[in-house]
């Protein structure tokens, strides 16, 4: 996603130009969403919360398989966590 950095602000008509879909929080803040098509399988879902006075509190990407699972987090703001796998496979019998 290319634009403002993480420390500047957008404002609320930005953020719902890149975000088409979000969520009314209590306080007056937002969670925006925006979903990308991979480019062979899944998708990524972009989760942006943001205060009342639309300064950003945390993005995330979401990421998931053709079938709509969550196979990977990667948090990028308020730190850079990196990628981090889930694993879907696990436990059962």
């Amino acid at each position: 996603m290319r634009g403002l950095g993480a420390s500047e602000m957008a404002s609320r008509e930005q953020n719902e130009r890149r975000f088409p879909q979000w969520d009314e929080l209590p306080g007056g803040g937002r969670r925006y969403y925006r979903i990308r098509q991979g480019s062979v399988q899944g998708y990524a879902r972009y989760v942006k919360i943001v205060d009342a006075n639309e300064l950003t509190v945390s993005l995330v990407q979401e990421i998931y398989d053709g079938e709509g699972r969550l196979i990977g987090i990667h948090q990028k703001y308020p730190e850079d966590t990196g990628h981090q796998v889930i694993d879907v496979k696990g436990g059962g019998a």
